[in-house]
């Protein structure tokens, strides 16, 4: 309950959750459980609904979808709930970045992935200062 009160990383505070009570309303879900919101009323300065995210988790905007990304920045009118976006054939399913977590991708030979470096193959000459 502490950190609800006050820290926005690992989710919504309790105030974030009594504004989006009091004034939006739920759109839609999506696969990774964030929830996506939109304002009752037209309040903002160009006379659209405001239209927000409470991240499941740590908030990472690398989490939100690309059709939910779509729909926050206006470019679609309606909610993927309403009308998903068509998925082409060759297309992978989105995946947060995962940099600076454990499932970040560590190429061979880095310092950061676990087990022995390779052996060096000898095209390398160390530099001796003059």
């Amino acid at each position: 309950m502490f950190d609800k009160i006050f820290s926005w990383w690992s989710g919504a505070t309790i105030g974030t959750l009594f504004t989006v009570h009091r004034r939006g309303r739920l759109v839609g879900t999506d696969e990774f459980g964030n929830r996506y919101f939109e304002s009752r009323d037209t309040s903002s300065y160009d006379g659209r609904r405001r239209r927000w995210v409470l991240y499941k988790g740590y908030a990472d905007a690398s989490k939100v979808p690309p059709d939910w990304h779509g729909w926050l920045h206006y470019t679609f009118d309606l909610p993927p709930t309403e009308e998903p976006l068509p998925r082409k054939a060759w297309e992978r399913e989105h995946m947060p970045n995962m940099s600076g977590t454990p499932l970040a991708w560590r190429p061979p030979g880095s310092l950061a992935r676990e087990g022995e470096r390779p052996a060096a193959t000898g095209d390398y000459e160390a530099w001796r200062p003059e």
